[in-house]
């Protein structure tokens, strides 16, 4: 542990050298700390002053506990940690969740090597009835796996992870299994989606196809919005990364607001579930 904390020392004297390393994880100018980092990170060193670089969204409600998250370039995200009484002391806790997580990023172990490949493909073998043989049958799921890092090799883990979490959300809206049905390869559906990420048009497509399994299942996009604020909350509270929670939530979110839109009525129920999210996290969230 004490060398990992020495390397995280040394990346941000390195990534901020102006900066106190004691006390970057301060709340004190932790903002603009995670702003230059990411600045620094992508002009190699230049400051650029780019106002739109990291975007923070501030969680509707008229009472504490405020919430408050931080999408990075790429679209990795995260959320506050603590229980914070204040929309600016959210704002501070997730930029330092996000600061520590993009400091503990650059370090070599969390960089895809072949060493990495080999090591995540045993993980996977061991947690799954797959075999190490597998891995070589993209037509499989260790294959298709095996596939997709060795396409990232040289990315760092949260640049993998951008692109894992559209695999996730198509196999969560059921896009994976139309494609399989449509005989398309596996290694097809991947080179694709390196090539397109996560945009407007996806998440409007995947609100869509929510918005006719509603048609067959009345009352489904409520649910599926409940479970998904409920592991929003508790993936944030874990201080994990948040995209594909957050990323199924809108999609939800816009397949209820365009269906009421739609049937002419106001679209009340997606702020009432959120509401009743919010007040369940203030009574589980320790003060």
């Amino acid at each position: 542990m004490e060398s990992v904390l020495d390397s995280v020392e040394q990346i941000v004297c390195n990534v901020l050298p102006q900066a106190d390393a004691d006390s970057v994880f301060k709340d004190l100018n932790v903002v603009g700390m995670l702003h230059e980092f990411w600045e620094r990170k992508l002009t190699g060193g230049a400051l650029s002053r780019s106002e739109s670089l990291v975007v923070y969204e501030s969680v509707p409600s008229p009472s504490p506990p405020f919430i408050c998250y931080v999408t990075l370039p790429g679209g990795s995200c995260f959320g506050n940690f603590k229980c914070c009484l204040t929309k600016a002391e959210a704002r501070r806790d997730a930029a330092r969740v996000a600061l520590m997580n993009s400091v503990f990023n650059e370090l070599p172990l969390r960089r895809i090597s072949q060493e990495f490949i080999h090591r995540s493909i045993e993980e996977a073998v061991s947690m799954t009835s797959g075999s190490l043989g597998d891995a070589k049958d993209p037509g499989t799921s260790i294959g298709a796996y095996c596939y997709m890092l060795q396409a990232n090799e040289g990315k760092t883990m949260l640049e993998f992870q951008e692109l894992m979490t559209v695999f996730q959300l198509l196999h969560w809206n059921g896009s994976l299994k139309l494609f399989r049905e449509q005989k398309l390869t596996r290694q097809e559906v991947i080179s694709y989606y390196s090539q397109h990420p996560l945009d407007g048009f996806t998440r409007s497509h995947m609100a869509l196809d929510w918005m006719v399994k509603e048609e067959e299942t009345p009352g489904l996009i409520s649910q599926e919005l409940q479970v998904a604020l409920k592991e929003l909350g508790e993936a944030r509270k874990a201080g994990r990364e948040l995209r594909f929670y957050k990323e199924k939530k809108e999609i939800l979110s816009l397949a209820l607001s365009q269906m009421f839109e739609v049937n002419g009525a106001p679209c009340t129920m997606e702020r009432t579930l959120c509401e009743h999210s919010w007040s369940e996290s203030s009574l589980s969230t320790e003060p």
